[in-house]
């Protein structure tokens, strides 16, 4: 089970903070979270991903339902950190592409 934990950081960023495993039974937990620190205001959204052990393709679906989220309100969406296997599964879907990592979730938006 993965639960995620959320941050604000500044006037419009949040930090999404999961732990475990993003598949079928917690990409729900995911989109949930953007979707509650996007109607507190927070329209860019970082989601670490250094402690996702697995991710399948359920989370790469939250991943793409986030980003699509907080682009609807005027923002964005950044990854930070990912897992080798996270990384993996990013790169064979091209996702890598559209949601670059960043080697921080603090200075994903910065610069």
């Amino acid at each position: 089970m993965t639960a995620f934990q959320t941050d604000d950081h500044g006037a419009d960023i949040a930090i999404v903070r999961g732990n475990g495993r993003l598949n079928m039974v917690t990409a729900p937990e995911l989109r949930e979270a953007v979707s509650n620190a996007v109607e507190r205001g927070r329209s860019r959204i970082v989601v670490e991903l250094s402690q996702i052990t697995f991710m399948d393709s359920s989370g790469l679906g939250a991943l793409i339902g986030a980003l699509k989220t907080t682009r609807e309100a005027g923002g964005d969406l950044r990854i930070a950190e990912p897992a080798e296997q996270v990384m993996m599964v990013l790169r064979l879907s091209n996702v890598d592409k559209i949601l670059k990592p960043y080697e921080h979730a603090e200075s994903a938006f910065s610069g």
